[in-house]
């Protein structure tokens, strides 16, 4: 069916959406129809963008969110905490066969969001991928490329080292501190999903973060969202071998900074429980706020994969600039314009990057200056 859009970027009067507006802006050229869109007209006319049109849509407001996912061949939100407002658009594009894609951080949301509407999106031909930024771009394809790498069915394992210098904003902390303050509820919706989700057969899948140990610096336990996303493209892939395992890590250079990191990691989410330290906090941050340019120009990212298997060893690197903003801007507008013009697999249903764009969006990252380089040699005894 002919759309009016091939993209509409919802939300883009946010922190990181400005800047994925300014990244389409820069990129996506004449042949491409996008649009921006959010509740306040003003604030996306301020943007500058001329010539872009602007969709007026409330994330609470099913019927608004229904007529932005009708218009789209592709939607992409920057609206966050994703718990808060993501639901009704991801439910639109679920129901219109448009393909959604978000920058959630937030297991809870992602499980939810596949227990209401993977099963339908399968029906209707939409791709719902979450996880587009920094989250968990750089892992999941950094994996996908170390895999392909080494020998096919076989025992594999990798392990994912992150290192960045990075700043916080305000949608960012919000999100943070909802997943924290809601340990409970994530795990209730975890289990949930287990439950649901067919079983893999002759194949095992193991993913999750790795230990503390010594690697040239500190390597900690880092349970972000991203092992979950490998380990959902280990299971729809079976190019990842017969029994796959996936440990990701923080990495630092000192013991100081590594007990810095888990004890300020460890406070943060024992304040989230408290909602009056927690309502303190997210005052302290409010969205719409970030670093700025001259500090997002000082930042970087580092993710190192040590890959293993059949006798063979890989080490990858992705790395690229300001990871939280910069860079996700890029790639969440790289997976929309991936989606919307490139040849890539038919899947439809909740999936990661891994599986609904693979090494299409892995080269248009890599020509739009995401390193992606590896070397090998003969696995440690």
């Amino acid at each position: 069916m002919e759309r009016a859009y091939d993209i509409v970027l919802f939300g883009a009067s946010g922190f990181t959406g400005a800047l994925t507006a300014a990244y389409l802006s820069r990129v996506a050229g004449t042949g491409c129809r996008w649009a921006l869109a959010g509740r306040d007209r003003g604030k996306l006319a301020a943007l500058g963008h001329e010539g872009v049109p602007i969709l007026v849509a409330d994330a609470t407001d099913p019927e608004s969110m229904a007529e932005v996912a009708r218009q789209a061949r592709v939607v992409a939100s920057t609206v966050g905490p994703y718990l808060s407002y993501g639901g009704p658009l991801v439910a639109a594009c679920a129901d219109a066969g448009t393909h959604y894609l978000d920058l959630t951080g937030e297991p809870e949301f992602v499980d939810r969001m596949y227990l209401l509407h993977h099963e339908h999106a399968t029906k209707t031909g939409a791709k719902l991928v979450h996880s587009c930024g920094f989250d968990s771009i750089p892992y999941d394809l950094g994996v996908l490329y170390t895999v392909r790498r080494l020998p096919q069915g076989v025992p594999l394992t990798v392990d994912g080292f992150v290192t960045a210098d990075a700043g916080v904003s305000g949608g960012t902390f919000h999100s943070a501190m909802t997943a924290f303050a809601r340990h409970r509820q994530m795990a209730e919706a975890a289990r949930a999903r287990r439950a649901a989700e067919p079983p893999l057969m002759g194949r095992r899948v193991r993913s999750g973060p790795g230990r503390l140990r010594n690697v040239g610096g500190w390597a900690l336990p880092f349970p972000s969202i991203d092992p979950q996303v490998v380990g959902r493209s280990a299971r729809a892939l079976d190019r990842y071998g017969p029994d796959f395992t996936y440990r990701h890590h923080y990495a630092v250079r000192s013991l100081p900074a590594a007990l810095g990191v888990a004890a300020g990691a460890g406070a943060l989410v024992a304040l989230a429980q408290l909602p009056p330290a927690r309502s303190w906090l997210l005052d302290r941050l409010r969205p719409g706020q970030g670093p700025s340019p001259e500090r997002r120009a000082r930042h970087w990212f580092k993710a190192t994969f040590v890959g293993e298997g059949g006798g063979a060893r890989v080490i990858t690197e992705v790395s690229g600039g300001d990871p939280g903003y910069d860079e996700t801007a890029k790639m969440l507008a790289e997976a929309a314009l991936c989606l919307a013009f490139d040849d890539v697999p038919e899947v439809a249903g909740q999936v990661t990057t891994a599986v609904a764009m693979g090494e299409p969006l892995i080269e248009r990252l890599r020509a739009a200056g995401i390193s992606f380089r590896t070397r090998e040699g003969t696995a440690a005894p």
